[in-house]
């Protein structure tokens, strides 16, 4: 056979051999749709972060980043997208490719209060996201003055405040704790007046100034400054009382059935494979159990609830139930 039959049998044999998929580009064996969903990750994903570097859920991503890239194989690169309480980070997941490689945190109440407020006119929901799983749930604070004098226990705060009108933080409109200072009013019968801030170093500032009677917060925002002994904490907002706070009685404890956090949790695009959500779900699983993730988080004083999935999203339903049941007191 002469050197040009030979060339004209070798392409014939290449061209069969492409036809049936034994050679992909590049010379490389193909991958089928599901080899290639087998092999996930392959490539840096991207997490979302909707909020300033610095920040709570700032932390907590960049703790957890380095667990999650040794379970994924992977970089994951924390990206700040702050803005319109978390909605410019949120609204930049729901615009990514549903492929498992761009992730967000998102964070209540702002998720839900930002497409049940009617002025934003947001036609996003829950049903909007599928859920790889929560990583922090954030329980709200009860807390003074340490040199408050009116009223040293959450039950001489309630009496007070059923008989004298009491201001409160809140770092804005539909936040955890204007939520809470008004689910308070409603099931207790006090007269919180909720005063907005721009942050927690502002209102802060407000409540050891004197300007404010009452700071409504999270425990992660309280740690310091009751170790520094400049606040006392008189209750939490959560159905048990917290691990920081063993002490300290929840409000269920003296009759007021209010449950208030902010849950911190990481979502994708609706329409991700769900073999490929099953992969995210349990790196995040085993990242988030990493005993040395813990133990940071813990320092750090963020507490750890990690739920997947449908589990999740059900944290989710219930707080936006609760939410629904306030939107007269907010106008909506």
């Amino acid at each position: 056979m002469g050197v040009g039959e030979l060339k004209k049998v070798l392409s014939i044999v290449v061209a069969l051999l492409v036809a049936v998929g034994i050679i992909g580009c590049g010379g490389k064996a193909s991958q089928t749709k599901n080899e290639a969903k087998a092999d996930f990750p392959t490539k840096p994903i991207t997490l979302i972060v909707s909020f300033a570097a610095g920040g709570g859920t700032d932390v907590g991503a960049r703790i957890l980043a380095p667990y999650l890239e040794k379970e994924l194989g992977v970089p994951v690169i924390v990206d700040n997208r702050p803005g319109a309480g978390g909605w410019v980070g949120y609204s930049e997941l729901l615009k990514a490719k549903p492929d498992g490689y761009t992730l967000g945190y998102v964070n209540t109440p702002g998720l839900i209060t930002g497409y049940l407020n009617p002025a934003t006119k947001r036609q996003q929901n829950l049903d909007s996201f599928a859920y790889v799983a929560n990583h922090v749930l954030d329980p709200g604070v009860i807390a003074v003055r340490a040199d408050e004098t009116r009223f040293t226990t959450i039950q001489e705060l309630i009496e007070y405040a059923k008989k004298n009108e009491l201001t409160s933080t809140t770092n804005g409109v539909g936040t955890g704790p204007h939520m809470m200072a008004l689910d308070i009013n409603k099931k207790l019968g006090t007269k919180f007046k909720p005063v907005h801030f721009n942050g927690t170093g502002e209102y802060f500032a407000a409540v050891l100034g004197g300007h404010i009677d009452v700071y409504m917060a999270r425990v992660g925002e309280s740690l310091e400054p009751v170790k520094d002994k400049q606040l006392k904490v008189l209750a939490v907002t959560t159905k048990e009382r917290v691990p920081q706070y063993p002490n300290v009685p929840t409000l269920r404890e003296i009759g007021g059935d209010v449950i208030n956090y902010t849950s911190r949790g990481i979502a994708v695009p609706k329409g991700i494979d769900p073999k490929v959500l099953e992969k995210l779900q349990a790196a995040m699983e085993k990242a988030v159990k990493n005993p040395e993730h813990v133990k940071k988080m813990e320092a750090m004083g963020l507490t750890i609830d990690c739920r997947s999935g449908a589990a999740y999203k059900g944290l989710l339903q219930e707080e936006e139930k609760t939410i629904i049941e306030l939107k007269p007191l907010l106008g909506w």
